[in-house]
């Protein structure tokens, strides 16, 4: 009998949790009606005259003797805001929660405090979302180009994610830095992006998995994040008129992300700019703006950082949901297995070859001859492999007019697509999973001169 009820009871808690469980578009739209958030850079940086430490930096500098995360919900709340979302590890690799991984954290340090666990009580307790930033650059631990031990490194950093969304409670995003941008230099090989994807899903299936990629990614897919993301401050700017994806743009409200000591008496950002400019046109353009405060060495925000969250409050209100965000492809989550694979293709200009179609560089293109009436590109898989996905991104919006997509497996070649090329510069098509050696497309009909900065051909997970 209690075996009977065991087996019950655990019966019930999965289908709750089944239950609970919330598609992607409705995680995106209740993230985008957040509307306005509080970002905060707090780890060792904070100790450091440079964002970007030393990598071996003494754990004894980390010593925030006044440490009060109620102060930092307080000021959130102040200024309306609806979440907040602290720097548990930046790309000097320092934990400031109670990790097993490594002795490099705040455990360690000489308030022996998990910093983690105090922020997300003292979020909870003021009625405010909590949202974790992880880095996967991690100079103290050597994730970094040159260093990495794909496995190893993989499995510190499952390691490491697991107990931030295992131990804190629910976590309504996770913002991820350092992977895959042109400065880290870290590939989605080198750490396995569907990997660690999946991970956190089946730990938190209803987590958002953000990736800061804009500094190199379209802003036209989802590539490899279910957020699109935009970093003012690197010069990534959102369009407010044509941007129909869920979005987020972030800024700090002081001259840098974390804490530097002339910052207590720093004029801020102003903030009626903050929200006529930033906040206001682009919760209109389905995008949550995230507003970086960086709390000082005692642990606590200065006065003239909590004064303008304050005077935020007095003249901006939440207005609750936003409008309704557009339908859009899910998000390419899988391995790319078209990337710098040998192509074969038409006749092109020798400054726009093959192998910039699929070079993992979205700046350059595969350039047609314009004399070619029906340019052609086909890539080499290496062997037979199964995908269900492709994407054509053009440089050009528009230019492609119709086409087919091909594919070639025991010695003939198979359509996938034959038609009409969507709207923009991107075009997306997912379909039942086939197996092929080779993929084609052949433009059928185009105005201008056809130029395709990649081609992407993504495999099954």
């Amino acid at each position: 009998m209690k075996r009977i009820l065991l087996f019950l009871a655990l019966l019930v808690s999965c289908n709750m949790l089944q239950a609970a469980e919330k598609s992607l578009h409705q995680l995106q739209q209740e993230f985008v009606d957040l509307r306005f958030g509080m970002f905060i850079h707090f780890n060792i940086p904070t100790y450091s005259p440079e964002d970007w430490p030393d990598p071996d930096q003494p754990v004894s500098t980390f010593n925030p003797t006044k440490l009060d995360c109620r102060q930092w919900a307080r000021a959130a709340k102040a200024a309306n805001m609806s979440y907040g979302c602290l720097t548990t590890k930046h790309h000097s690799g320092f934990c400031i929660w109670d990790t097993k991984t490594t002795d490099y954290n705040s455990m360690n340090s000489p308030v022996h405090k998990d910093v983690v666990r105090e922020y997300v009580d003292a979020f909870r307790a003021e009625g405010l979302k909590v949202m974790l930033y992880y880095s996967i650059l991690d100079t103290h631990h050597r994730i970094r180009p040159g260093h990495i031990n794909t496995k190893k490194h993989t499995a510190m950093i499952k390691a490491q994610l697991t107990e931030l969304l295992t131990n804190y409670g629910e976590v309504t995003a996770l913002i991820i830095d350092g992977w895959d941008a042109p400065w880290s230099r870290i590939s989605y090989e080198d750490i396995p992006f569907p990997e660690i994807y999946q991970h956190i899903k089946s730990l938190q299936p209803n987590c958002l998995v953000m990736d800061l990629n804009a500094a190199k990614y379209p802003r036209e897919g989802l590539f490899y994040t279910d957020i699109k993301s935009y970093e003012q401050g690197a010069g990534q700017k959102i369009s407010t008129s044509e941007n129909r994806l869920p979005a987020l743009a972030c800024l700090p409200i002081q001259r840098t992300w974390f804490w530097k000591e002339s910052m207590p008496t720093d004029e801020l950002k102003d903030v009626s700019w903050l929200m006529k400019e930033n906040v206001e046109p682009y919760n209109n353009a389905y995008c949550n703006f995230i507003l970086n405060v960086a709390p000082n060495r005692d642990g606590m925000m200065d006065n003239n950082a909590v004064e303008a969250l304050r005077k935020i409050g007095g003249m901006w209100k939440n207005q609750g949901p936003t409008q309704p965000i557009p339908e859009c492809e899910s998000p390419i989550v899988q391995r790319n297995i078209a990337k710098r694979q040998p192509s074969e293709y038409s006749w092109s200009y020798d400054y726009g070859i093959g192998d910039f179609a699929n070079n993992d560089d979205f700046s350059d293109s595969w350039t047609s001859h314009p004399l070619v009436k029906e340019p052609w590109w086909e890539v080499n898989l290496d062997k037979k492999q199964a995908f269900d996905r492709i994407t054509i991104l053009e440089q050009q919006a528009d230019v492609i007019q119709e086409y087919r997509l091909d594919y070639f497996n025991k010695g003939k070649w198979t359509t996938l697509f034959e038609g009409k090329a969507a709207a923009g510069r991107l075009k997306q098509h997912t379909f039942p999973a086939v197996k092929a050696e080779k993929v084609r497309i052949t433009v059928l009909r185009h105005q201008g001169t056809v130029k395709i900065a990649e081609f992407g051909v993504y495999a099954v997970l």
